[in-house]
């Protein structure tokens, strides 16, 4: 019994050794790998500081109306994972993405993630940018919040909202928030071990989308530095309590258009039930458009030439 309690601690041992070993090298694949993609980091659009934090603001094109894009919960590169969709709008209209912090070429930052914080500082941002109300506000899933608490709160501010399969309240009453697993996520990917897993980095956007290769390779850069970062995983903590204030506020009477996709493609829900939660929060709006759209999740980058050309007819 001594011997085989001996033979399996060597064992453990040596499992023990040969993990911390793995781990030292991915990490340190992973840092000479950022530095050598630090080229494809080079921010797209225009960082303006907020909070003492440096955000990313990418603005294209002009026309009568401004849309607004508004990434969803975990989108490494928002600039990029809307090109698809805004490269068919921006001949008409003028086209800003606001990444906040944590996400795209915007710093991590230690800044609150509370709906309240994460509004300002986006509006902010904007101002910065010199990019000017009112707004269409275009979100995708979870941005879907802090778009309607911004038409509850500046309604002068927003034209309208045309939902890219963005969430609503009712969404996150009975959705588990798990925090442990994104934190185990985030910490893999500090450590490079997403570097190890092949297909990881293709996103819709590069699976489904239009990116050049040029843009793909940016894409893959952006998402191995910025893969369920601290602020992803705060906001994700907080968006409960930020769901339940925008409840609280009531529909907001501004004219919608939201796009419903299936439910597939990580939303967690059946298809059923996915699209007739936005469709009982929208019943009895006058000026609410729905479509549904046969599509996983990221609608955007699956059927970005129906969606435009909805758009178009959409906006006056």
């Amino acid at each position: 019994m001594k011997k085989a309690g001996k033979l399996l601690a060597k064992i453990l041992l040596v499992v023990a050794g040969v993990l911390l070993l793995f781990l030292a090298v991915s990490f340190v694949r992973h840092r000479v790998c950022l530095q050598r993609e630090a080229e494809c980091r080079t921010p797209l659009g225009e960082l303006v500081e907020v909070d003492g934090y440096r955000m990313s603001v990418y603005s294209e094109g002009q026309g009568k109306h401004t849309l607004v894009f508004l990434s969803g919960g975990g989108t490494s590169s928002p600039i990029l994972d809307f090109r698809s969709l805004y490269s068919l709008l921006n001949d008409e209209y003028r086209i800003a993405v606001v990444e906040k912090l944590g996400y795209g070429y915007s710093d991590c930052g230690n800044s609150s993630r509370d709906i309240e914080t994460i509004l300002r500082q986006t509006r902010e941002a904007l101002l910065q940018a010199g990019v000017t109300a009112p707004y269409v506000l275009c979100p995708h899933s979870m941005s879907g919040i802090e778009a309607l608490y911004w038409a509850q709160q500046y309604p002068e501010e927003v034209e309208a909202i045309i939902g890219l399969d963005m969430a609503v309240p009712a969404f996150y009453e009975s959705m588990a928030i798990n925090v442990p697993f994104m934190k185990v996520l985030g910490a893999a990917a500090s450590l490079g071990i997403t570097r190890w897993l092949p297909g990881v980095a293709e996103s819709d956007a590069i699976r489904y989308g239009t990116l050049s290769e040029e843009d793909q390779a940016r894409y893959r850069a952006v998402f191995y530095s910025r893969t369920m970062t601290e602020p992803m995983i705060r906001e994700m903590t907080e968006i409960k309590r930020s769901a339940a204030i925008v409840e609280a506020g009531g529909v907001p009477p501004v004219s919608m258009l939201l796009f419903v996709s299936d439910g597939t493609g990580g939303t967690g829900f059946d298809t059923e039930t996915w699209r007739a939660i936005p469709e009982a929060y929208v019943a009895g709006h006058e000026a609410a458009t729905l479509i549904r759209l046969d599509c996983p999740h990221y609608v955007h980058d699956h059927m970005y030439r129906q969606i435009s050309e909805e758009i178009k007819a959409f906006l006056p």
